[in-house]
């Protein structure tokens, strides 16, 4: 399904600040959806004029009218005049009588989208951007509850202010989504002096859960959560912004071990704020949840950091060691077992730097040919690395053991292919959706075309690549020319395990 933005830029004619405006609508549509319970579908003016729906937001807490999404649609014919009125006049247009969807009474209404232009000014643009419609189902007709009323008259409101640009506000900050509270979550409604007029069932309950034992309603609610949070040192500063409803900002309050997320929508018309909307959510469990998701990656990253540093402990005892033997042939096996433990060292300092599982791999193989120069200096070698293309960001499973087979690629170039002369080591990355091409070539002396060599390196790089990556390992040789490895490793392979 197509975006927005792309939506709007393959058949509308907005400007880059008409399509930020709508990004923020759209944000809110399904609150929209909740208050009215009706069916709410954002349209955008096309070139060829008509409109194109680029939004479209189902009610939670009633029947849809639309199992199919409106997304990417033209507009119907029996809603196109309406909505060209309310378009063309910047008014919201009402049906004058109930209108017909697949034999199913509903009302419809037009809301004019106006961009506010600045956010201490009350200019807006010359004409709407945008009109939504909402379609409210009439089929099931019944006496609606003091709630429904009250949610009713809160996307009036909003509505409202959609058509002025007061809504969404240009001054509210952008915080997370995820904990976000919604109108079924809690709503209170408050009037211009922060006095609760209604309180949702839900939105009491989250109050009664801190402490609160008495009737929201004909309360203020800065002096209830001034009560709550009575002895606390610590208070979050846009606390009496959000509680009294005079900006439209987002805070949390703790009490009793009980964590309330609140978000006020100041209402406004023609720029004087006659009340608010105060949104509550009990977010006890998901805090909880994030702080032992913190709590365990900070364990993680300990982990890995430790375990680097005993690898690195490894390696200097083998370096000790190496230096110590008399025997030439252990002190080049002490030493490349030095270079491989140092190699998979490098990979859990990348992951203990970071919040998650995945490693730049890039900046993980310029740390392992740093190694290079030490095998080059051990056999009178002057090597010249070229690294060329983008590992980019592995797992860490794909890490270590591709990181430990290109050391060993890289030391058998220097040691064997270019022992004691001048010449190139390049590794050339080439990256797709689906596979990770390496190839290793070095400009020494190569081996007899078809010979390949058996020795514990070799094993080694065929185990990881072969074994732990379920890859292909390739060796080309020309005498004189040169060798050149090729390593193909899938990414769909690990996904299968």
């Amino acid at each position: 399904m197509s975006t927005l933005s792309d939506l709007v830029s393959a058949h509308g004619s907005s400007t880059d600040a008409d399509i930020e405006w709508l990004h923020l609508v759209v944000s809110d549509c399904q609150l929209l959806a909740d208050l009215a319970f009706a069916d709410i579908v954002l349209w955008v003016p096309t070139v060829d004029g008509t409109f194109i729906a680029v939004a479209h937001a189902r009610p939670s807490g009633s029947a849809t009218l639309f199992y199919r999404d409106f997304v990417g649609q033209t507009i119907k014919p029996e809603w196109r005049k309406q909505v060209t009125d309310a378009f063309e006049s910047a008014r919201i247009v009402d049906t004058a009588a109930p209108d017909w969807y697949e034999e199913t009474p509903t009302r419809v209404r037009a809301i004019p989208v106006m961009r506010r232009l600045s956010v201490s000014e009350q200019t807006t643009s010359e004409r709407p951007i945008a009109v939504i419609t909402r379609h409210t189902n009439l089929s099931e007709a019944r006496t609606p509850s003091r709630q429904e009323l009250t949610f009713n008259e809160c996307a009036n409101d909003l509505f409202a202010m959609i058509a002025a640009g007061d809504f969404p506000d240009l001054g509210a900050p952008t915080g997370p989504r995820r904990g976000a509270p919604r109108a079924s979550d809690g709503l209170i409604r408050l009037d211009v002096d922060g006095i609760v007029t209604f309180a949702s069932p839900n939105g009491l309950s989250a109050f009664n859960r801190m402490g609160f034992a008495g009737e929201l309603e004909g309360e203020s609610l800065a002096e209830v959560t001034t009560a709550l949070l009575a002895g606390r040192l610590v208070v979050d500063e846009s606390l009496p912004l959000v509680v009294t409803g005079r900006a439209p900002w987002r805070t949390e309050i703790e009490a009793r071990g009980v964590t309330v997320s609140l978000r006020a929508i100041p209402l406004r018309t023609r720029g004087h704020r006659f009340g608010a909307i105060v949104l509550s959510r009990d977010v006890t469990e998901l805090r909880h949840q994030e702080r032992e998701l913190i709590t365990k990656d900070a364990t993680i990253r300990e982990i890995h950091h430790r375990v680097k540093n005993n690898l690195q402990t490894v390696a200097s005892l083998l370096r000790i060691q190496a230096r110590r033997t008399h025997s030439d042939e252990a002190r080049e096996a002490l030493n490349q077992a030095m270079r491989r433990v140092a190699a998979i060292a490098v990979v859990h300092d990348t992951l203990s730097e970071g919040l998650n599982q995945r490693v730049d791999f890039d900046t993980v193989f310029d740390r392992v040919l740093l190694l290079v120069a030490e095998v080059a200096s051990a056999h009178n070698t002057t090597v010249h690395p070229k690294s060329t293309g983008s590992f980019g960001v592995l797992p860490s499973e794909y890490a270590t053991p591709l990181a430990l087979a290109l050391t060993e690629l890289v030391t058998n170039a220097v040691e064997h292919g270019l022992a004691g002369q001048e010449g190139e080591v390049e590794i050339k990355a080439t990256r797709s959706d689906d596979l990770l091409t390496v190839e290793v070539r070095d400009t020494g002396t190569g081996l007899p075309e078809g010979k390949v060599g058996s020795g514990l390196g070799t094993q080694i790089v065929r185990t990881l690549i072969q074994g732990e990556l379920g890859g292909t390992i390739d060796w080309h040789t020309m005498v004189g020319s040169g060798t050149v490895v090729t390593i193909e490793v899938p990414f769909r392979w690990l996904k299968k395990r």
